[in-house]
């Protein structure tokens, strides 16, 4: 009797994919509209507690444990660092002066880091024609994101920028690093760095920002519960469902199904119009972000007669 065919996930699966990358393409509009009124650090620091607090919450709901060890938690600390702490505010700070829609593009280009940081320091990757035509593309991408002008000094946007791609790039060095997790239920080290990220940033913020003082907007406030509850700790959510029933690599097409999403967000939430030369970049980047996150074909292995 012949093998049963592969079961196809439900369509229902591929919609959570699609709302997925509308949480996330959301964020960067969350972000826009967040710091406005609040101070970005002030902004991520709310943005991690309350998140990681919704996570502990679904956790303890699940029955599952967070760890007690400290290496685990000085893993998460790490882990937090690179791949929430540095890179949100990196973002946040920068998106006081970008548009919502232009990070949303320069931060879709981290499965390239990721791939050269992975081929760079652990070496597990084959290098093929597809990914190297795709980190080509992904880097022309940014040129044309960033603009031509900006090459030569005039672009006074340019630190910004750069700041939105050195966040991507941590987020390309916290995928190698997570691999540390193994083991865990994939959740646990989300809430753990979630937490770890409040605990540095909330007493940062006390200092610099005196969150007491401030007087934000309610668009703000709204922006932030959005950002934390929807666009954090709901999207985590469907992210690790995503994960164990669609797979790494399907679920990773939310890296690049985000940036038109994100853009479009910031075009009709906020009115934002993209530079010509940000358009061409962000089919670069889809482009260059597709070759190197979607499967090749399997070769058939011949056997000896």
């Amino acid at each position: 009797m012949s093998a049963p065919a592969a079961e196809r996930p439900p369509v229902t699966d591929y919609l959570l994919l699609v709302l997925l990358a509308t949480l996330w393409g959301a964020s960067y509009s969350f972000i826009k509209l967040g710091v406005a009124t609040i101070p970005p650090v002030t902004l991520i620091a709310a943005r991690t507690l309350i998140a990681g607090a919704i996570l502990l919450l679904v956790l303890r709901l699940r029955g599952v444990r967070m760890p007690t060890d400290a290496r685990t938690w000085r893993l998460f600390a790490v882990q937090v660092l690179v791949n929430s702490t540095i890179p949100f505010v990196l973002i946040a700070w920068a998106e006081t002066e970008v548009d919502a829609g232009l990070a949303a593009i320069l931060n879709s280009t981290s499965p390239i880091f990721t791939f050269l940081f992975t081929w760079a320091v652990t070496r597990h990757e084959a290098v093929t024609g597809r990914k190297l035509f795709g980190i080509a593309a992904g880097v022309a991408g940014i040129t044309l994101v960033i603009g031509l002008d900006a090459l030569s000094g005039a672009g006074r946007q340019l630190l910004p920028q750069l700041a939105i791609v050195a966040a991507t790039v941590c987020y390309g060095i916290a995928a190698i690093f997570g691999r540390n997790f193994k083991g865990l239920d994939p959740m646990v080290p989300a809430a753990g760095s979630m937490l770890s990220g409040a605990a540095m940033l909330v007493p940062l913020s006390l200092v610099l920002d005196r969150p007491w003082a401030l007087s934000p907007s309610a668009a703000s406030l709204g922006a932030l519960a959005g950002l934390s509850v929807v666009s954090t700790a709901l999207a985590f959510v469907l992210y690790f469902r995503l994960i164990a029933s669609l797979g790494s690599v399907a679920t990773m097409a939310q890296a690049y199904l985000r940036v038109p999403v994100g853009v479009a967000i910031g075009v009709l939430a906020l009115g934002e119009t993209p530079a010509p030369t940000a358009l061409y970049g962000l089919v670069l980047v889809v482009i260059g972000v597709a070759a190197m996150t979607l499967p090749g074909r399997a070769r058939a292995k011949v056997r000896p007669a």
